[in-house]
């Protein structure tokens, strides 16, 4: 018998075979590993397809799979240790399944679900790591993509008018300026995340109008302070956006038209191949708007709105290895502003403008890569860009305005004990605020330059499956680059020295579960969240003041809830009771108010909101799901600081704008094999609300009631006809004071899926 490699001396030879039986082995064990099995069943014991496991401990998810046609799923590659199997599919719900499992055991894990009116989810917006929606105690709601597709949502917006705590206010028609008010905060108080890079331009704002729900695997919506988590902008609440991405390869379009020259077609698309992921969406919208005659009598004709969105991300990941992810996010949306040409109660509007037109743009990129070192250590490393720019013209010219933005995060994740975890990590951030109005000495425009360190730490401890705490803290160290000045400009600007600011936000976090999971068919939960928050002044606010000494908003927020489960869960009721202090509030300093500052603008103003949110579901027999909210808001603008005064045209004790003090909202869903539609219900009390033309005064907006359904029809496999209307009352409404809302329109559809 020859040797194994003649063309090698012995010795050579030998040594190879060697480490060649040494590298086998280790990438043997390596591939090797403990491996759980078992079925997803329904009560009936039926298996449910396509339904998501996951195995998690203190580090968050380990890893997951999808199950097959018969509900079976089969994990391999297992560090031994202890873990827990969770299961989320919609319309289910079920409790998690310890194990502890040794190296290349085989174990199999039957996981029985329950009809639930809340499918569980695991959130990753709450916390440093993703963690079951029925442990975390924040206010949460989570918004699945078979709840988009049931209620035929055009946008992010429209699904978010049915969350409690939340006020959407839209300046028009179809993409106009849509503003959120988070529990009484200001609409630049919420950030907004996609697959975790910041969309918001600088210092907050965010236009909820164009945000396409054609590829949205979910949206998760946290309310009160979270910059003890995010740093600057998450002074009010965090809207993430989770697109698809992974499972069974799986294809969806939809394309349809209506009133107003309406057309719109979307379509999005996921799947895995080995150790590879991927997912996307595309949408393009046109629209005429509307068209009919303003208050005045003029035809309006500048009312159209186009918009096209794409996004993709791209995935790795090897078992008990890294995980790599990249997405990716472009668009570009387009409007026309006609003015506003409905209410006019001064008697001040000018006639329709027929020039005025908005057009932005969109890109975005980001990675982050997941390393395990151990079963009880992992490393997060993460980078994104943002380029947000926009061209606007109007009768006195030509503007533009943008926001480029780089951030990265590196994070240490440590699992002490299957039921102590903590995180750690330091946050960079670079961003830039630049228009066309910011000059310098010469009338050049300028930027407006900030970097941004966050460090930060969380605690994260569980106590026998009823207790959950997590507590956190951020120091925020914000400068701000030198600002040379405009002594030109009609309020001139002096030079602006670098300046910096430390902020520390903590946040703390219990739930109680009174009645452990599977102990009974009903269940209580207690939870209550204190924390601050934090948001940098934005870009016009520090080149348009005299103040060197800006500093941020801030605010201060306690809430406390209770959730009751009966039925096993399919029924759900829940009441959370809020109160927050908005204080250092930036406003322009009149002559009414020359003595609480020697500057332009200042940090003088304060203000209060407290309320109460109530939600129920139901899952119903023969089909029925039933959601419904109440949310009790009262806000007060209070004195600034040393005076008992407040901002003009404002009085102390006055409610905050657009803020409704009563707003509910009731959708219906049915799905059944031949036939699924919904109907929705939304209703809010009048509002406090600006002038439309001057804003110089104060005026009330009447509240309404809306009333919006649709249907679904398959007519073969993977086809459905879609139909909706909207208002059907043909309700005359204005969401904001003197911008008509839309009156009675319909859409008409085709929706094609295709899954592997």
């Amino acid at each position: 018998m020859g040797t194994l490699c003649p063309w090698r001396p012995a010795a050579a030879c030998r040594r190879s075979i060697t480490i060649s039986s040494i590298l086998f082995f280790v990438l043997a064990r390596a591939a090797s590993g403990a491996t759980l099995a078992g079925r997803v069943t329904d009560p009936d014991g039926k298996g449910v397809a396509s339904a998501r496991v996951f195995v998690t401990n203190a580090l968050g998810t380990v890893t997951g799979a999808v199950t097959d046609s018969s509900g079976g799923y089969d994990i391999a590659s297992l560090a031994a240790g202890q873990y827990d199997v969770r299961v989320v599919a919609d319309g289910f719900q079920s409790d998690a399944v310890g194990v502890t499992i040794a190296a290349d055991e085989r174990r199999e894990v039957n996981v029985p679900l329950r009809i639930s009116a809340v499918t569980e989810s695991l959130v990753v917006s709450a916390s440093q790591i993703d963690i079951p929606l029925s442990l975390a105690a924040d206010s949460i709601t989570v918004i699945t993509a078979a709840e988009l597709q049931a209620g035929q949502f055009e946008t992010v917006s429209d699904a978010l008018r049915l969350v409690p705590g939340l006020s959407v206010t839209r300046s028009g028609g179809r993409g106009a300026i849509t503003s959120l008010f988070p529990r009484g905060g200001g609409s630049n108080y919420t950030l907004v995340l996609v697959d975790g890079m910041r969309a918001n331009s600088f210092g907050g704002g965010y236009d909820f109008a164009h945000l396409s729900v054609a590829d949205i695997d979910r949206i998760e919506i946290v309310r009160g302070p979270e910059s003890a988590l995010f740093g600057s902008d998450a002074i009010g609440a965090v809207v993430q956006i989770v697109t698809k991405r992974g499972g069974p390869a799986r294809l969806d379009g939809l394309v349809e038209g209506g009133g107003q020259g309406t057309a719109r077609a979307t379509f999005g698309g996921a799947g895995s191949h080995g150790e590879w992921s991927w997912g996307g969406g595309a949408e393009r919208t046109e629209s005429d708007g509307y068209t009919g005659a303003s208050a005045s009598g003029e035809r309006v004709s500048n009312d159209d709105y186009h918009l096209a969105h794409a996004s993709g991300t791209l995935g790795w990941q090897r078992a008990n290895g890294p995980d790599v992810l990249i997405s990716a996010n472009v668009g570009r949306d387009e409007r026309g502003f006609p003015g506003p040409f409905g209410s006019d109660p001064i008697h001040a509007y000018g006639g329709v403008d027929r020039v005025s037109r908005g057009t932005d743009h969109t890109r975005q990129i980001g990675g982050r890569v997941n390393h395990p070192w151990s079963a009880q250590i992992r490393q997060r490393v993460e980078a994104n860009y943002t380029d947000l720019s926009g061209d606007f013209v109007s009768p006195f010219g030509v503007s533009a305005s943008g926001t480029r933005r780089f951030d990265g995060r590196i994070q240490e994740d440590v699992a002490f004990s299957p039921l102590l975890g903590a995180s750690a990590g330091v946050e960079l951030m670079r961003e830039r605020g630049s228009s066309t109005f910011i000059t310098g000495s010469t009338g050049q425009a300028i930027p407006i330059d900030r970097s941004v360190t966050g460090a930060y730490g969380e605690v994260r401890a569980v106590g026998r499956d009823r207790l959950f705490v997590t507590g956190g803290v951020r120091l925020e160290r914000l400068t701000r680059d030198a600002v040379e000045p405009d002594p030109n400009a009609f309020s001139p600007r002096p030079a602006f020295p670098s300046q910096t600011i430390n902020s520390l936000n903590p946040k703390i976090a219990v739930s109680y579960l009174i009645t452990t999971p599977g102990q009974t068919r009903s269940s209580t939960r207690l939870r209550a969240s204190a924390g601050t928050g934090i948001r940098s002044p934005d870009a016009f606010e520090i080149a348009f003041t005299d103040n060197p000494g800006l500093r941020p908003e801030r605010s201060r927020s306690f809430d406390a809830g209770l959730e009751q489960q009966l039925a096993g869960g399919a029924y759900t009721f829940g009441a959370t009771a809020f109160l927050n202090h908005y204080e250092d509030l930036i406003v322009t300093i009149g002559e009414s108010l020359r003595g609480a500052s020697p500057y332009r603008t200042d940090n003088v103003s304060n203000a209060r909101a407290r309320g109460a949110e109530l939600t129920g579901d139901a899952r119903l027999p023969a089909g029925f799901a039933v959601h419904g909210t109440y949310t009790f808001l009262a806000t007060e603008i209070l004195s600034v600081d040393g005076l008992s005064l407040a901002p003009v045209p404002f009085r102390v004790g006055d409610a905050l704008i657009r803020r409704p003090r009563h707003q509910g909202t009731l959708n219906l869903v049915y799905a059944s094999a031949r036939l699924s539609g919904f109907a929705e219900l939304t209703s809010r009390s009048q509002v406090l609300d600006l002038e439309p033309n001057f804003a110089s005064s104060l005026f009330f907006d009447p509240g309404y009631s809306i009333i919006n359904a649709g249907i679904s029809v398959p007519v073969g496999r993977g086809v459905q006809i879609v139909a909706r209307g909207l208002n059907l009352a043909d309700t005359a409404y204005e969401e904001t004071l003197g911008y008509p809302g839309m009156r009675r329109s319909g859409l008409v559809g085709v929706r094609i899926a295709w899954h592997r």
